[in-house]
């Protein structure tokens, strides 16, 4: 069994289509197809179910899925230590966070680590909540700063800082300009939502300002990504939502026109941002130092609400 064989096979686990796969992967179609049917008679199983019209995988397919991805993330973890060690470090943390903890938490974190811990190496990645504590669960994480925290007791949590969200619209909208806007109002506003998936404490804070507003909310639009919310907005008389922090210090823009936001109140929704981490994981020296870090390098503070874009 090769490396390159088991990329290859979850390429096309992932893609569920060769071409697509190949190209991912800078190989020829034939050549992947090749590999993956070495890999089979290698394990005595089908893998992948193909045909002119689909590409599946089998039952095989899926259990073997789960321990090849966790074999290519400790090669890829070896390599990394390896790295670290020829660079003089002794050790990585993978930190990701989210556009607030960018804003407030991790400069003076880093800052101390810098100081406190030279020889360790932070890697971060930006994404959004749920894509995080994905990421925290298959090992690829070791600190997930989101907003709020998982129940499961598989993660441990520390919270760092509370937000209020705003509202965001274009600066044709007739809420441009008001200091505020009472929640109630969003009843004859049509809105743009994410995916629960992505960020359940914000939508279920949203949703939960609705609820004591005795408000329904209208979703016109279900978009995943805040820079695109945030064009939508410029263009269309719809009504985003953000924390106070993207409010403040990043709002997407369409073609040169930069969207405003408005505070909301009665209710205010708020958002929790906490850090999270694995409890089963055992000692870990590098995520520690970082975890001591944040706690000294607090307590965190929001940006005033009154502050505004001008």
């Amino acid at each position: 069994m090769e490396f390159r064989h088991l990329e290859g096979f979850l390429a096309v686990a992932e893609e569920l289509h060769f071409g697509r796969a190949a190209a991912r992967l800078h190989r020829t179609q034939p050549s992947l197809s090749q590999q993956l049917q070495r890999l089979e008679r290698t394990l005595d199983v089908q893998l992948v179910d193909r045909t002119s019209h689909e590409v599946r995988l089998t039952s095989a397919g899926r259990a073997f899925e789960v321990d090849a991805r966790a074999i290519i993330a400790q090669a890829q973890k070896a390599a990394d230590t390896a790295r670290e060690a020829a660079a003089g470090r002794t050790g990585t943390v993978r930190v990701g966070y989210n556009f607030p903890a960018g804003q407030h938490i991790l400069p003076a974190t880093m800052a101390m680590m810098h100081t406190q811990h030279p020889q360790l190496s932070v890697r971060l990645e930006e994404r959004r909540t749920g894509s995080q504590l994905a990421a925290l669960a298959e090992g690829e994480l070791d600190v997930a700063l989101v907003y709020g925290h998982p129940v499961t007791s598989d993660f441990r949590h520390r919270r760092l800082l509370s937000l209020p969200m705003i509202a965001i619209v274009g600066q044709g909208h007739r809420w441009a300009g008001r200091p505020g806007v009472p929640f109630a109002e969003l009843a004859r506003q049509a809105c743009i939502l994410f995916s629960r998936e992505k960020c359940p404490a914000m939508y279920d804070a949203i949703m939960t300002a609705a609820e004591r507003a005795s408000v329904r909310l209208s979703v016109a639009h279900v978009v995943d990504d805040p820079v695109a919310t945030g064009i939508l907005v410029s263009v269309k008389p719809l009504v985003g939502f953000a924390s106070v922090s993207r409010g403040i210090f990043g709002i997407g823009t369409a073609g040169g026109v930069r969207p405003t936001w408005v505070q909301l109140y009665d209710p205010v929704p708020m958002i929790d941002l906490y850090a999270v981490w694995r409890e089963g994981d055992g000692p870990h020296a590098p995520r520690t130092a970082f975890l001591d870090c944040l706690e000294a390098a607090g307590p965190f503070h929001a940006p005033a609400r009154e502050a505004r874009i001008a």
